[in-house]
């Protein structure tokens, strides 16, 4: 299976989710600024790249996890997407689209915008930063959903054909 957590522009909230669920950033605690800062595409992609997928990791269940930005075309971006996939045969009920927008508030929006639309990363990241860590336990839970889905998933409609859907 593999799972795509999605945001904007793949460099805040799908970045934090999809850490969390392969176990780069704690489940338990608020991440601090540093682990947060070093974690890979965190605050670094550039605006040519939404609609680029990357790999983020694997999880327990040996799921492949990504991350994309969607931009503000999210829906024309996942009904794309899975037209693809029907397109070259690839079953789609092995694809989970997460939002990781729900948690992202006016300061991460601003603090997203001041560092990769105008560069001002030193003001940018660090609001971006401290907006997360306020909402950090949201996205704990979101991907504790996701993982509890999975398992259920798994366990009862591995051949029967049915989807996860979560947003």
């Amino acid at each position: 299976m593999k799972i795509i957590y999605y945001c904007y522009g793949s460099a805040h909230s799908s970045v934090l989710a999809a850490a969390i669920h392969v176990g780069k950033l704690p489940n338990n605690r608020i991440a601090n600024k540093k682990e947060i800062t070093q974690l890979p595409y965190y605050d670094k992609t550039k605006s040519y790249q939404i609609g680029t997928p990357f790999y983020y990791g694997q999880d327990e269940f040996n799921n492949e996890v990504y991350i994309i930005g969607m931009g503000s075309k999210r829906d024309l971006t996942k009904e794309i997407l899975l037209n693809f996939l029907k397109m070259h045969g690839i079953d789609s009920n092995k694809l989970i689209l997460v939002s990781a927008l729900p948690y992202v508030n006016l300061l991460t929006k601003i603090g997203g915008n001041l560092s990769r639309r105008f560069g001002l990363v030193k003001v940018g990241r660090p609001l971006t930063i401290y907006s997360l860590q306020k909402v950090y336990f949201k996205f704990v839970d979101l991907v504790a959903e996701v993982k509890m889905k999975i398992r259920q998933f798994k366990a009862n409609n591995s051949n029967k054909g049915n989807k996860i859907h979560l947003d």
